[in-house]
């Protein structure tokens, strides 16, 4: 079974649910704005991917941040202490299950990777 890891209100994480619905994939969704997320999965996550296409640069909440935090993001300890804290930063939504972790929503992806 899949596990979704995101932000039940974002409209990305909307848009994969449904996909995910319509093409008959069973996932567990883990919403990490109310359940919060491990460091443990965090480092798991910046193993297969890196520390960098976790971080949702394209959102309000990175925008938000003051320069200097933004800068003092250099690597995977940074910044997996601030997508902790920050847990709108992490890029959502992230599945789990099927080979690598999928970020984000991209249908091709989805069928290439999941169906």
């Amino acid at each position: 079974m899949l596990k979704v890891y995101g932000i039940k209100n974002c409209n990305t994480v909307k848009k994969a649910l449904n996909w995910l619905e319509e093409n008959g994939q069973e996932y567990e969704f883990h919403d990490y704005k109310k359940s919060g997320i491990s460091k443990e999965k965090i480092k798991e996550w910046q193993a297969s991917v890196g520390w960098e296409p976790l971080i949702n640069k394209r959102g309000t909440t990175w925008r938000r941040l003051e320069k200097g935090v933004q800068d003092e993001i250099d690597g995977p300890e940074t910044a997996s202490k601030l997508m902790q804290e920050n847990t709108s930063l992490i890029k959502r939504p992230i599945i789990e299950g099927k080979g690598p972790i999928i970020l984000g929503f991209d249908s091709s992806e989805y069928e290439e990777n999941l169906l």
